[in-house]
């Protein structure tokens, strides 16, 4: 049986569902605690992705939380809990820790998250890749649902924004969480990113001569690892609850008037 049947086969997921501290202008404006814990659709959006996951046949499922009504709500689910660490990348780290590879990587405010999203993707990812990402390109999503306004980053094959979607499919793929959890200390410290990644790498990017596979193909050779990109035919896959505007439109698109 070849490694890409294994992966089709069996995986665990884990759901990041931490906060950074503080109010989160989206659980406030839906008056909630923690934005986990948004009703859409007569479902928290914790329990929707943990569905999508679930459906899409992961072996474990673990919940990266930091609430405890986050913690109660994923045990009532049935779903393992552990204690989110000081960011995502940290977090991302521990769950590794935990069920190793090959993981499914996701974020509890995923809320339109479906099952056959996650098979494409899971199906998609290249055979020798250690670490990979879902992403699609902007005329995808706007396709779908041209009224969403994501962030788009812009390379010579186009515009493209992520889908809170990874795939740690090796062991090697802690490396890439050991560049993550490097980039993600360096955030308020750009020109320390920049000589991470290296001039030439950002020269290209800013030239507009650097595709999206390139880019992260270096990006993983930096970490030591093969990671790839898998691009989305699904373009809701790129939406997610980031704003109070986001979880309107969500909240339309599954018919949950308010």
């Amino acid at each position: 049986m070849s490694r890409s049947d294994d992966r089709r086969k069996s995986f665990n997921a884990l759901i990041l569902a931490g906060s950074r501290g503080g109010v989160d202008p989206v659980a406030e404006y839906a008056g909630v605690g923690d934005k986990a814990m948004i009703e859409i659709g007569g479902r928290t959006m914790l329990a929707r992705v943990a569905d999508a996951v679930r459906g899409a046949g992961a072996v474990r499922i673990v919940v990266v939380a930091s609430a405890p009504v986050v913690r109660r709500h994923a045990e009532d689910l049935g779903l393992e809990v552990i204690d989110a660490a000081a960011g995502p990348s940290a977090s991302a780290g521990r769950g590794f820790d935990l069920l190793g590879a090959p993981l499914l990587v996701t974020t509890a405010d995923h809320a339109l998250l479906e099952s056959d999203w996650v098979n494409r993707f899971v199906a998609d990812v290249p055979g020798d890749a250690d670490v990979a990402v879902l992403l699609a390109r902007r005329d995808t999503i706007e396709q779908a649902v041209p009224e969403t306004r994501r962030t788009y980053l812009r390379f010579a094959d186009g515009a493209w924004s992520g889908c809170n979607l990874f795939y740690l499919a090796t062991p090697r793929a802690a490396s890439a969480i050991t560049l993550w959890q490097s980039v993600e200390s360096d955030r308020k410290r750009p020109w320390r990113i920049v000589r991470r990644l290296g001039p030439t790498l950002l020269l290209r990017y800013l030239l507009g001569r650097l595709t999206l596979a390139a880019g992260l193909a270096q990006i993983g050779k930096l970490a030591g690892v093969r990671a790839a990109m898998v691009p989305s035919p699904f373009g809701l896959a790129a939406v997610d609850v980031d704003k109070p505007a986001d979880l309107d439109l969500v909240r339309r698109l599954v018919g949950d008037a308010r």
